[in-house]
């Protein structure tokens, strides 16, 4: 048996994890980690858990508009900024965080607008947040993207701690870093949701990289390339 799950390479046609009918390959969790994975099912008991997983499963389902008609497939209908902001109002969210990279300042701005458009109490953090300087990282000047000048390091952590003492209730990333963002997730004490996922060089998609794969951006695959 494979020593790892691997779900994105799944082949079988109907699947153990959708079906009770369905089949599975050696590498599926739920073969491997069958216990685990039904001792994880109470965590859903927690009345927080189910509040936010019910809201959640009922908002996927209200994205597709009118239920799929037999033999037709769901259609999308709904933004991720009306699904998030939609979310919070289900929630009954008294105030919604809004943690942003500062090279996503406008985004982050329209982000806020568009919450409050639906009555939501926005608050919202820059990841400059404590003017802390690169050097406390331990970073070298040629490390900086601009060596020679001041540069504040990204502030993850203090934009939790900032979100956390102005109670926000849910917390939604546009644009931080990556690795930050994994900062921002751990030291939030709200529940965290992402409107905007930072790829500078796709205009912040960076799943057009993924569905170049076979083109233009092919050079991904190369192994040992970065």
């Amino acid at each position: 048996m494979p020593d790892a799950s691997m779900c994105a390479y799944c082949q079988e046609e109907s699947r153990l994890c959708e079906s009770d009918t369905g089949t599975a390959p050696p590498f599926c969790p739920m073969l491997r980690f069958g216990d685990s994975l039904q001792e994880s099912a109470t965590e859903y008991d927690r009345e927080d858990v189910l509040r936010i997983s019910r809201m959640a499963s009922i908002q996927e389902g209200e994205g597709y508009g009118e239920p799929a008609k037999v033999g037709r497939r769901p259609r999308p209908v709904k933004t991720r900024v009306e699904e998030i902001r939609e979310l919070a109002l289900k929630l009954e969210c008294g105030r919604v965080g809004v943690a942003f990279c500062t090279g996503l300042r406008r985004e982050a701005a329209l982000c806020c607008r568009a919450l409050e458009a639906v009555s939501l109490e926005v608050v919202s953090v820059s990841c400059k947040v404590g003017r802390r300087p690169k050097e406390v990282l331990g970073l070298q000047d040629d490390q900086k993207i601009r060596p020679g000048r001041f540069e504040a390091m990204c502030n993850p952590i203090g934009q939790a701690e900032v979100l956390n003492a102005e109670n926000s209730e849910l917390n939604v990333v546009v644009g931080l870093c990556v690795g930050h963002d994994s900062l921002f997730f751990r030291y939030s004490r709200a529940p965290v949701t992402v409107l905007v996922a930072k790829d500078r060089v796709t205009g912040h998609n960076p799943a057009a990289a993924l569905y170049n794969l076979p083109g233009y951006y092919s050079s991904l695959l190369d192994v040992g390339g970065d």
